[in-house]
């Protein structure tokens, strides 16, 4: 990774943080003190399974997925994200515990990230920052159980429209497979869904 060199990506990020709360200066400086900013290739592995989750990316442009392997290979798409996102594996990143789930990238992308132990640093000479990460860590909750909710009591074609409102181009993203993953369903069911066949 290169040393943060664009400030507007940095901008980006503290307009998402002072909408929570107001960032004082020193925060911010602290901030500039940890943050890296790199540009990464498409399929490029944030996290694989297995490793820990040392690093939180925010996506400033392009997009990502989280995924793991079942039993018999098969993918499961479990996250998209993009553009204004935090990017990490919760439980890992978290408890510091070995990931259970893979990140990728599904273009190229320019990321910020800074480690647990910087983030950590800034909760601890920072103690209105821990505002943040409170209201992060219920985001985040709150969209898994959301998932959760859409995949048992919705139909298919409904759980279709609403991942293209929250993300308009994940159809030139993500393959076809990707999409049905996270859906739930099957290839085939989405591509009825796609031709208006499908419920």
């Amino acid at each position: 990774m290169e040393p943060l060199n664009e400030l507007s990506d940095l901008e980006m990020l503290f307009r998402i943080l002072t909408f929570i709360s107001p960032l004082s200066g020193a925060l911010r400086r602290r901030f500039e003190d940890f943050i890296v900013s790199g540009t990464y290739p498409k399929k490029h592995r944030l996290l694989s399974e297995g490793e820990i989750a040392r690093h939180i990316f925010f996506i400033c442009k392009g997009s990502a997925r989280a995924f793991y392997l079942d039993a018999d290979g098969r993918e499961h798409t479990t996250w998209f994200m993009g553009p204004g996102d935090l990017m990490i594996s919760v439980y890992s990143f978290y408890t510091q515990q070995p990931a259970a789930e893979n990140i990728e990238l599904l273009e190229s992308s320019v990321l910020l990230s800074m480690t647990w132990n910087e983030l950590q640093t800034i909760y601890a000479e920072f103690p209105e920052y821990n505002y943040h990460g409170r209201l992060f860590t219920e985001k985040y909750y709150i969209l898994s159980e959301e998932r959760g909710i859409l995949l048992r009591t919705r139909k298919p074609a409904d759980r279709y429209q609403l991942l293209l409102k929250q993300h308009p181009q994940i159809t030139q993203q993500a393959s076809l497979g990707q999409i049905a993953s996270f859906l739930g369903i099957t290839p085939e069911t989405l591509s009825r869904i796609r031709a208006g066949r499908g419920n």
